[in-house]
């Protein structure tokens, strides 16, 4: 059976590093929130339009608008053949709850919700050096994963930005504001007896081995 799992974490946890060693270890497909959204306004959707007007705005997508494009997602045939692993979402207990009927029409469930735990200032060290990939999403980091060439990704060659918000007071408030999100759905999980908290401030192969730990094989 393929596997079907979440990464629950704050930004700069290290979940989209995980995910992608999942996908070429194990196969599953990566589904990150932020990448999609990226992928419907560049292909100009009618979803992609609408997030799109929200985030010019400076204000979150709604649920129902972020549901969308995920159930859209995890019903692709790819996604059905290989598994996934959710990065990004849900990040409300409503989104928890859609995605749960999704499931349960599908007639699958979830093998585990893996939280990502680390100390506050490491979060802030590690995305003070972040860039992302204006095109693809790659994200790089200016000492634990430099690009070949500065300033381009190593994929696609497109420019590489420092986010406007990784700055240290921004991200701790971005911290906070996680925190207080999400809480509650960690604590749906937990009550489902899916959560399991990994700590991540190990190097990304120590996380690795806890993440994957005890997983279906």
């Amino acid at each position: 059976m393929p596997l079907r799992l979440i990464l629950v974490g704050p930004p700069g946890v290290g979940k989209g590093t995980q995910a992608a060693l999942m996908e070429e270890r194990l196969g599953v497909k990566p589904l990150s929130s932020g990448v999609i959204f990226r992928a419907e306004i560049e292909a100009d959707t009618d979803l992609g339009q609408l997030a799109k007007s929200y985030i010019d705005r400076g204000e979150l997508v709604p649920n129902g608008v972020t549901i969308q494009m995920m159930l859209k997602r995890l019903r692709s045939d790819e996604v059905r053949k290989k598994g996934f692993v959710l990065d990004g979402f849900p990040r409300t207990v409503r989104q928890a709850e859609a995605l749960d009927v999704e499931l349960e029409t599908e007639d699958v469930s979830l093998d585990c919700v893996i939280l990502l735990v680390v100390d506050d200032e490491v979060v802030v060290r590690r995305l003070a050096g972040r860039m992302g990939c204006t095109k693809c999403g790659e994200i790089y980091h200016s000492s634990n994963k430099p690009p070949r060439r500065e300033g381009l990704c190593d994929k696609c060659n497109s420019q590489l930005l420092v986010r406007k918000d990784d700055n240290p007071e921004t991200i701790r408030e971005r911290l906070r504001v996680f925190r207080e999100e999400t809480a509650p759905v960690a604590e749906y999980y937990r009550a489902k007896g899916l959560l399991r908290e990994v700590d991540a401030a190990g190097d990304a192969e120590e996380v690795y081995a806890e993440v994957t730990k005890g997983l279906p094989s």
